[in-house]
């Protein structure tokens, strides 16, 4: 189902579209196994691509990209709504555990 939604076409011989739908999948099915909710999931979902498009599209560093997570995670957790961004429905154990798998995922990525 997911080859479909990412309108995979060439599967079976472009090593990319293979590559992306591990890396889409890994996440989805680590999210699912962390028990989140269908708007969690896809705030988690949002997160990935958001990182990939950071290292494909703008070419940042790993290190950059992941200061760009922590600003979108920023403020989670807190009653202030001012500081809570948009990923304000993950609580912070959740958001520890994104930012750790995160990183492996990323040390395997470079």
């Amino acid at each position: 189902k997911l080859e479909e939604f990412l309108n995979f076409k060439q599967l079976k011989t472009s090593l990319k579209e293979a590559i992306l739908l591990d890396y889409y999948t890994a996440g989805f099915w680590w999210a699912k196994e962390m028990n989140f909710s269908p708007v969690q999931l896809s705030g988690f979902m949002d997160l990935l691509n958001f990182l990939l498009e950071n290292l494909s599209h703008k070419h940042m560093t790993l290190g950059d990209n992941l200061k760009e997570l922590g600003k979108a995670m920023a403020g989670i957790g807190e009653t202030d709504s001012e500081r809570s961004g948009d990923l304000n429905f993950f609580s912070i154990e959740q958001a520890k555990a994104i930012i750790d798998y995160l990183n492996i995922r990323y040390l395997f990525l470079h």
